[in-house]
């Protein structure tokens, strides 16, 4: 698999289990691309949903995807604080289309305060019968889940103090 170079811009796209493209991000620059870790930044952006509809992200981001765990991490940069929105899906592959990875609804919002919120299980549940999720994916996800809330408890990777902050910096550079 290719990764893409620091400084260059992408666009995301995730997908659902049936294949179908579910978000587009239009673009996001890029602060580490390796085989292993993709770490991007984006302020303002337009997503396109699968519908049709156009929205523009609110605040500067800074995105962590990896290839080994099922979730990628958004650190939203707001007056308030740092919000995460962590996505359960597919670790990411790239080409030189975009960085892609299959969205499995289930999500988890964390506040500045480090407490959390699991999201969008009737979604999960809903999809799981319509898209037939094989049994080993929900499997999968509920044990991402529990790795999930454990990295957020021990402020492990995009978690810890000043990993987002950190990543902001860099992404002033390259705009």
């Amino acid at each position: 698999m290719d990764f893409p170079k620091v400084g260059s811009n992408i666009e995301v796209q995730s997908y659902k289990h049936n294949g179908t493209l579910h978000r587009v991000w239009e673009e996001t620059i890029i602060l580490k691309g390796t085989t292993q870790e993709v770490i991007g930044g984006n302020d303002r952006i337009l997503v396109q949903e699968s519908d049709g509809r156009q929205w523009r992200t609110r605040e500067p981001a800074i995105c962590f995807f990896t290839a080994h765990q099922w979730f990628n991490v958004i650190g939203m940069i707001r007056d308030d604080g740092i919000y995460y929105y962590c996505n359960l899906g597919t670790p990411f592959t790239y080409d030189t289309e975009a960085l892609k990875y299959i969205d499995y609804d289930l999500d988890i919002k964390v506040f500045p305060d480090m407490t959390y919120k699991l999201l969008d299980e009737d979604e999960f549940a809903l999809h799981k019968k319509q898209m037939n999720y094989p049994d080993e994916v929900e499997v999968i996800l509920r044990k991402t889940v529990d790795e999930l809330v454990s990295w957020i408890s021990q402020k492990k990777g995009p978690f810890e103090p000043g990993f987002i902050e950190y990543w902001y910096e860099r992404f002033l550079h390259h705009r």
